[in-house]
């Protein structure tokens, strides 16, 4: 049943067929299922992991892992990201791989190479464990060599989250995803409870920039206070913002608990709704936001409104591009499918496209543009965005220094000259050839 929902229902079937394997060995007296301890480090090659078994990696023994299934924003790829290990999904032909062949992981590209040239791989080793540690070294704030400013940015999900942000080098919070505090209710929280949750993030945060993200429920988010109807293609259908649109009340009071959270604070938090598509949609959400006195933004995830993105700015104070939609939707592909990974890809030209649009309307409407998708871990492509003349890059905590130490290691102009050689392109792969030939002279593409 979950198979045939497809997306992020889909990708659950890993997690409850991990909880049956669970109860069969508790009830068997067999040993708890999991993956065995490498003696020494070494890369995981697998058809899917639960949730549970990637928790449990450590990180100084499973080197890197590879899975042919699972798409890129599986629980599998969300957690491997957090630890810090190299992961690639959907990749073709691992099971033809036997125990103790050499292989190489290049998580930033997405290779896995079988028996690699031995010279190559340890040049590529010691590189990787250069950058490591001038990433390590990076404390920010985010800015290219000499010297223009692009914030770099945390994604959250709760308080929690934004603890564990806080260690990193992030100066503040690009995207609290607020939907993710709640799936979990079958109750909308009340104004107090939700004020609470805000209120934690935004004194963790206390003086620094937060942004925060309403209610993006629906498609492969469902929440169970804000019903939806039966529809054949939920990421189609009433989503985000549209929700508003069936009960106004449910952003209503999240807007209300935001600025019940917010009163006191020296720094008004930022405010953004999801799946944007008409400026009629941008202005009625502004007007709402600042009533309560606070920043509006929108997300910029929809083509339309990437299309439109003059005529949208002109209601709002700031935007963000949420490029894993804008990739689905550009693309026609189900981000969640391994099958259509390479269609979602964020260096699609027709997508960068559409970024380097909404950052120049940004610059010719002086309002802040950021990125908050996937596209903004990626430390090559990061600078690539502020060529576009993107802003601020919110990432996974994990990914902060990476993102901010490779910005520092280059110019402006490198930027500049990278994203104009990548729009010139037509597909991932020269994308990204073109990007690394102008940023990394003389590495391999």
């Amino acid at each position: 049943m979950f198979g045939k929902l497809g997306g992020l229902m889909a990708e659950r079937t890993t997690d409850l067929r991990d909880v049956c394997d669970r109860v069969i060995a508790e009830l068997s007296g067999a040993p708890e299922p999991g993956i065995p301890a490498p003696t020494r480090p070494s890369i995981l090659l697998a058809t899917d992991l639960a949730p549970a078994d990637t928790a449990g990696l450590d990180p100084s023994r499973v080197v890197a892992l590879a899975t042919s299934q699972g798409g890129p924003t599986s629980h599998t790829a969300i957690i491997a990201r957090q630890l810090g290990i190299p992961c690639v999904v959907a990749v073709v032909g691992l099971d033809a791989i036997a125990a103790g062949t050499e292989v190489l992981v290049d998580g930033s590209t997405g290779q896995v190479i079988i028996s690699p040239d031995p010279d190559a791989a340890a040049r590529a080793v010691m590189q990787h464990r250069d950058r490591a540690a001038r990433d390590a070294a990076w404390t920010g704030p985010g800015a290219t060599s000499d010297g223009h400013r692009v914030e770099v940015l945390a994604n959250i999900q709760d308080a929690a989250g934004a603890l564990a942000a806080r260690v990193s080098p992030a100066e503040g919070v690009g995207l609290f995803r607020t939907e993710l505090c709640f799936l979990d209710r079958d109750n909308e929280p009340s104004l107090a409870e939700q004020a609470d949750i805000y209120r934690a993030v935004l004194d963790t945060y206390a003086g620094a920039k937060v942004v925060i993200r309403t209610l993006d429920a629906g498609s492969d988010k469902p929440l169970r206070f804000a019903p939806h109807p039966d529809e054949a293609n939920p990421a189609l259908g009433v989503r985000g913002i549209r929700i508003a649109a069936r009960d106004s009340g449910i952003l209503d009071r999240q807007l209300d608990a935001i600025a019940l959270a917010a009163d006191g604070h020296g720094q008004l938090p930022w405010v953004m709704a999801p799946m944007i598509s008409t400026a009629a949609e941008a202005k009625s959400f502004a007007d709402r936001v600042r009533a309560r006195g606070l920043v509006p933004g929108v997300m910029i995830e929809v083509p339309a409104a990437a299309l439109l993105a003059e005529a949208i700015m002109a209601h709002v104070d700031f935007v963000s591009i949420g490029t894993n939609d804008l990739a689905q939707y550009t693309m026609a592909a189900d981000r969640m499918s391994p099958d259509l990974a390479a269609l979602t890809d964020p260096w699609q030209p027709a997508v960068l496209a559409l970024v380097a649009r909404t950052a120049s309307a940004g610059q010719a409407h002086r309002i802040p543009v950021g990125v908050c998708g996937e596209a903004a871990a990626d430390p090559l492509l990061a600078c690539v965005l502020a060529g576009f003349g993107v802003t601020s890059l919110s990432a996974a905590s994990s990914a902060v220094a990476a993102v901010g130490a490779t910005l520092a290691s280059v110019t402006l102009d490198a930027c500049r000259s990278a994203a104009a050689a990548v729009l010139a392109t037509t597909d991932p792969d020269q994308a990204r050839a073109a990007a690394r030939a102008v940023l990394t002279p003389g590495a391999r593409s």
